[in-house]
Formats: structure tokens, sequence, C-alpha cells
């Protein structure tokens, strides 16, 4: 996934193809950069004969409509309006005439996935260069078509403009015959436009999915209805892994209005184990049936593990220094240790976390002509289409997914679990079926973010000068359990890691010693099937370094803005690199030395009140968006209730694409981070998440909502992502704020009053 990540903002080696198709105009990437060798015809032939493979592909009708297709799922953030400014901007195209379309799996799409914060990411340049793609042939078909010479030629509000003269992109496909093909070499010529040509970019806009969602017609998963469908529930087993069914008493469920009995559930992929689904021709019918039904089973392994048995692994885990393999390793950490002086040890602790996105999965199922027709929202069709054409036992060119709007993704919905106990009850009835989750089996069934540990070390010498720091992170990894094949190999070769669940260890501070070791908490990995949650590895890494360099800074006597600046020199590694990174450490000391100014940091506040800072590079470091948050607390001294009255975030993230969206995102993910900080968490207990619904796992409400202040540097740097950086600074910036206040040091999430006021100085 890294790999696929860093060819996305390098120039696509295929052709692109731009061609007149019946009354439209249709542009897409060839298959490969040698497909022009092999077919015959120029580029509207191919386009008529459906030769080409893109990832991204645009067209634009007779009457002007421009439709964007759009291959990352639509769960709030509005990727289908950036994507699309991107391209428009490019053409020069009226606003109000481009539409977006999400679409499903067919191969031509590509490789689909929607997380990370990688979709303006990913998609800015080749959508960049295929927008003036357009721009250019539709420059030329309108020149001729005007009698003057392209190059007097500009695109503006949908229309090619010559001085006086002017004709619209409609009369241009109505009348122009447009073939061309850009070759990779060309296309790779094309540069996005300059910051002060741009009429889209970067400028105030409404998102174009806001009106259906605010009409009633955007179509969810769980809107989905099939012909002839019945409903069906699944019975969650005991374990996640290992539980076999013994037996089903169905007398009860019998007695429900609309029963229509019960599946037992053989999975060849293996993604489901010891399921039971029961059918009924309603939803409330379904729901019943499952309540009343009785399953008996052999229970896995696993079905009296209980939080604190993975926490105390994840203890002995990071304690253990050959444990892990190794993602840093910088100087000699150990002779560092060795040689100190003094030294300064803390362990940092996260409980399980669950998404309780306010859709539930679900999924619809259709097997139609020999093809296995999947209905829901997804993150990661990619990734689950081949599991389940496992488990139903076809081809994978046999199943689309077909794409809906996602109530909630958050990273739940890159897994598509929930399509596999679908797609076998579908199968084994011969009838299409639709499978919801209440919300109880949704939290049952979540791919928990899991509990973590990390231990930090770090060393001084007898001039306490710091040595170096040593890091150790151990918890359940996503990608080990759904997509290992994307696991790099540690720094000495030794060993595989999730780098999605280290991310944000390997920071931009220069260290002269610098240890990180990811480590697998295997007790999390049998008992439950780890998930990315929003912001992933940094959720957890980002809380243990920042509140460590906060540490350390008191140790030393010095404000820990001033500690942070010192250690952000950009130099070596961190000196960034271009077009992502470009400045590296540097663009993260600007936000950090903007935003100590921004909120007069050091001011005189009331009793119990303090300022916390914490920094954040985004959720990896080939992708960095530089952040700060300063959080401004006040805790109760009596309970130890902690207060947030204000959250200043500053980011950059390079181009702000669609500013409205950029605000929306980090409005939701710092208020994210907050919740994580101090209200999010429950616990596993008899191998199973204790809190299944709302009234016992508490998020975030409205009452205790704080003050935002939210802003952007203004730059005209890389893109880069904004879904999830936000929220990663938020809960160290609370537990060092809650520390200048009342000198209480807390190192577990969520913070809770309990712990606060134990942590006070008596």
């Amino acid at each position: 996934m890294t790999r696929l990540r860093k060819d996305s903002i390098e120039h696509s080696r295929r052709s692109f193809l731009i061609g007149s198709v019946g009354s439209g105009l249709l542009m897409a990437f060839a298959p490969s950069i040698n497909a022009l060798e092999v077919i015959t015809g120029g580029a509207s032939q191919q386009l008529s004969g459906k030769l080409f493979s893109p990832t991204v592909w645009f067209e634009i009708d007779n009457n002007g409509a421009i439709l964007v297709n759009v291959a990352r799922a639509e769960m709030g953030q509005h990727v289908g309006t950036a994507i699309a400014r991107i391209v428009a901007d490019e053409l020069g195209a009226d606003w109000s005439h481009v539409e977006i379309k999400h679409v499903d799996t067919d191969p031509k799409w590509g490789y689909m996935v929607t997380g990370g914060s990688w979709s303006v990411f990913q998609t800015y340049v080749p959508m960049s260069q295929a927008g003036a793609a357009g721009r250019t042939v539709l420059i030329e078909a309108g020149a001729k078509l005007l009698g003057v010479n392209a190059h007097d030629c500009t695109t503006q509000n949908s229309m090619v403009v010559a001085g006086s003269q002017s004709i619209s992109f409609a009369d241009v496909v109505k009348s122009g015959k447009i073939d061309r093909v850009f070759s990779a070499d060309e296309l790779a010529e094309f540069k996005p436009k300059s910051p002060a040509s741009r009429q889209l970019i970067a400028k105030p806009s409404q998102a174009l999915d806001i009106p259906a969602k605010t009409n009633g017609t955007a179509e969810y998963g769980i809107d989905v209805e099939l012909e002839n469908m019945v409903y069906a529930r699944p019975v969650v087993p005991p374990t996640r892994h290992g539980s076999v069914v013994k037996g089903v008493d169905d007398s009860d469920a019998k007695k429900v209005k609309g029963y229509q009995g019960y599946q037992i559930l053989n999975d060849p992929s293996n993604t489901i184990q010891g399921w039971v689904t029961v059918l009924a021709d309603s939803y409330y019918g379904a729901v019943k049936a499952g309540n009343a039904i009785k399953v008996e089973y052999d229970v896995g392994e696993t079905a009296n593990v209980s939080e604190q048995d993975i926490i105390s692994q994840g203890e002995a885990l990071a304690k253990d220094k050959t444990s892990g393999t190794l993602v840093v390793e910088k100087g000699d950490i150990t002779a560092a240790a060795k040689n100190a002086k003094t030294s300064l040890e803390s362990v940092y602790r996260t409980s399980s976390v669950l998404h309780f996105t306010m859709e539930p999965v679900n999924a619809a199922v259709e097997f139609k002509d020999g093809v296995c027709h999947v209905h829901c929202g997804n993150q990661w069709q990619s990734l689950f289409l081949p599991v389940v054409a496992k488990a139903v036992g076809m081809s994978e060119d046999k199943v689309i997914i077909h794409q809906y709007y996602l109530g909630g993704g958050f990273g739940r919905r890159l897994a598509g679990d929930y399509m596999i106990p679908a797609a076998l009850t579908a199968q084994a009835v011969g009838k299409p079926v639709k499978l919801v989750f209440t919300r109880e089996d949704d939290a049952r069934f979540d791919c928990v973010r899991s509990p973590s540990v990390q231990q930090m070390n770090a060393y001084w010498n007898a001039e306490d000068k710091l040595l170096g720091i040593e890091h150790g992170a151990a918890a359940g990894w996503p990608t080990l359990a759904m997509a290992p094949a994307f696991m790099p190999d540690g720094v000495d070769k030794k060993g595989k890691y999730d780098p999605f669940s280290i991310a944000g260890a390997d920071h931009w501070y220069t260290l002269d010693n610098h240890r990180v070791r990811a480590i697998n908490n295997t007790l999390a990995q049998k008992t439950f099937v780890p998930g990315w949650l929003r912001a992933v590895g940094p959720g957890w890494t980002g809380w243990a370094v920042e509140s460590f360099m906060d540490e350390v800074a008191h140790k030393q006597n010095v404000d820990p803005i001033d500690f942070r600046l010192s250690l952000l020199d950009a130099s070596g590694k961190n000196a960034g690199e271009s077009p992502v990174s470009v400045g590296g450490a540097k663009r993260l000391a600007k936000v950090l030395t903007d935003i100590r100014k921004q909120t007069n940091w050091g001011q005189s506040l009331p009793k119990n009140q303090g300022l916390g800072i914490a920094i954040s590079s985004g959720q990896e470091r080939d992708m960095p968006t530089w952040g700060a948050c300063v959080a401004h607390v006040e805790v109760d001294p009596e309970t130890g209730a902690v207060k947030v009255h204000k959250l200043t975030g500053l980011l950059d993230c390079g181009t702000v694409v669609h500013p409205d969206g950029a605000l929306a995102q980090t409005q939701g993910s710092m208020l994210w981070g907050m919740s994580l900080a101090l209200f999010e968490g429950t616990a596993f207990e008899k191998g199973q998440v204790k809190d299944t619904n709302l009234n016992t796992y508490s998020p975030l409400r409205m009452n205790n909502l704080p003050e935002l202040d939210i802003s952007f540097v203004q730059n005209t740097e890389f893109p880069t992502g904004l879904g999830e950086p936000g929220l990663i600074a938020v809960a160290p910036a609370i537990a060092n704020a809650i520390f200048n206040a009342v000198g209480a040091r807390v190192r577990d999430l969520p913070i809770r009053p309990e712990a606060v006021l134990a942590a006070m100085p008596s």
C-alpha cells in the first residue's frame, strides 16, 4: 500500500485517450504504455471498444454536462467534490455543470481503497493531468470551429475563449470530431495550474453531495431494496475465532411472525467462524427471531480473555527490549542506555475503542445470471472482493460490489467482512438477502481498535545532554489480520511489521540515538480482528510520543515548545523531499511557532487551568500533514473531572483543495480526538467487548463541546491528507494541559477523572 501511494504522485506510465464517442466526449487512461502498439485505431475507436483501464475517467455530454466518475467512497468527507474540483479547475469548467458518480468494482476503475487520508493526495496529479489534457483538446477543437489559433485560446466557465469570440464546451462536443492520444511522457508534461490561475481549487464551494443528503435522495447501503429479497440477521458467536456450532434450537423463533428459518454458515474464506444467520420476511422479524433462537457452541480458545489480559501481555512485550521488529534504528541506543547518568521511563496505555458508525454494517446480496452482486458501502473493495469470491466459490470476475454512500466509515468499512455472511446466506437460500446488523451485533462484530501499550525510555549523560529515546509499541495489527502482503521488512530485515500500527513513532524530531520497535500483541490478535480506526497508529503512538516529549522537557526544566523546536532542525532524514514533504521538519517548526503566538502561550491562567501543546506530522511520514494543537483545560481538584474550554488547531496540508470540506473534516477529527482522550473506551470481558450500545459506551456529547479555533497554513505546496491528522495531537495536548493545570501526569486513555485525581500531587 505504501508503494501504491508513492506511485500515485509520480506520472502515470499509461497513455491517455480522449475521443468523441456517440454524442459525448470520453476521457480515459489506456491499459498500459504499450497499449497503442498492439491496438489499432485512434482514441475514439479504443474508447468505443472499451479498451481502457482508468483509475480516473470523466466525460462531457453534448449539453456540456461534465460527469466525473469517482472510485473513492463517500462517507461524509465530500471526496467526490474535491476530486471533481481538481478536474474542473484544470478544464476551465463551469462548476454548476459538474456532476459526480461513485462507481462499482468494474476492473476498469483500477485499485479501489478509501482511507489513510489518501484520496486527494493520490489523485491530485493524475486528475490535474487528465483535466489539463482535456482542456488542450477542447481548445484545439474549439479553435478550429472559431477559425482562430489554438495558442490564442483559453477556457473559462465551460467556454473556449479567444478574445471576443467564444464557443461552449457543449458546442465543441457536438460539432468537433475529437480523437487524441497523449503518450505517458506527453501527459507528464502537464503540470497543475499555478495558484494564481486557479478558479476553483482552494476556493469556497458547496459540496456536490449535499443536496442529495439533505433532500433524502442519497442512497446508503442500508437503503437497498432488491426484488423478492428476504431479511437476515446474524447470531454473532461468543468468540471471533474458533467457535463451532454444535446445535440450534429455533422452537421459540418459529413463533415470530414472518420467520423463515436459519442457516449454519460454512465459510471457505475462514473470515467468519461459528456463524448462524436467521431469516425473516421483515427486518423486525429477523431481529426478533435472532433474539429468540438458541445456538449451542464449542467456543474458541479466547472465550475467557479480558482487557487486562491483553494489556498485561502488551506490558510484558513492550518491556522486553528484544521483542518486536525494528522500525527505526539510529545511532546506538544500547550504548546510550549503558552510559547514561540519568534516565526516564514511562508506560502509556490505550483501551479498546469501537467505531460505532451511525449506519451499522450491512450488505444485500443477489446471485443473478451467474454473477454475485454485493450491495453495500465499503472503503476497500479491492481487498474484500477476492474474499467474497473465495467464500462463495466463484471467480473474481463473477463478483461485483455496488457502491453506496456510507453512514460513517472511520476505518471500519475498510474491512468488508460483513459481506461474507450476507453472500453465503443468499447462496444457501437461493434468494436475494439483505443482512443488517443491529447496533449490538455491530459492536460485537466490530474490528476493534486494539488496546495498546507503549514503553518510552529517555537517557541523559553526565552533562544532562539528552542522548536518545527508545520506544516500544505493542498492539494488535489490522494489516496482519487483513492485508499481510502490505507488511514491509524491519530495518534489520529480521521481521515484518504493520506500518499503519507504528506510523507516528518514526517522527520528525532529530535525536542522536533513536530506536522504535513495533510489537504484535499476539493475544489481541487471537481475540478479535484488529481494525483501522481514524488516524490508525498515530492515534496511540502520538499519544505516547507527544506526552513523553513533555515529560522530557519538564525533566530538563525547558519550556515544552522550546524543547520541541530545538529538535525540529530538519537535518538528515528530517529534511524532507519533493514533492510531498518539501521543507521537512521546518514546516512543523513553523506550525509550532505560529500556534505559540496564536494562543498566547505562557499567559497567566486562573488556578487549576492550563494550556498543553502537542504536534503531529499526519498519519505517515511519506504523506505528512504538519499540525499542532493547543488545549486549554480546567480540572476540578475535588473530583478530577476535566473540562476542555478550547482546542486550537493549526495545520499545514499544502494546497487546501476544498476549504469547506477541509474545515469540516478537521472539526470532526479534532472532536473525535477529544472523545478518545476523555470519554471513549470499552473493555474485553470473556472474549467479547462489554459495551454494545451507546447507553454504556459514551463518546463526546454536545454538552462537552469546547470552543474550536481551526486554521490552515496558506501555501501552494503539494496537497496532503486531512481526514485524520487533526485527531492525533488532541489527546496528548489535553494530557499535557492537565499536567500544567494541576501537576497530574496521566498515561492511560481514556483519561478518567479518578486517574487524574490519583495522579495529583498530595
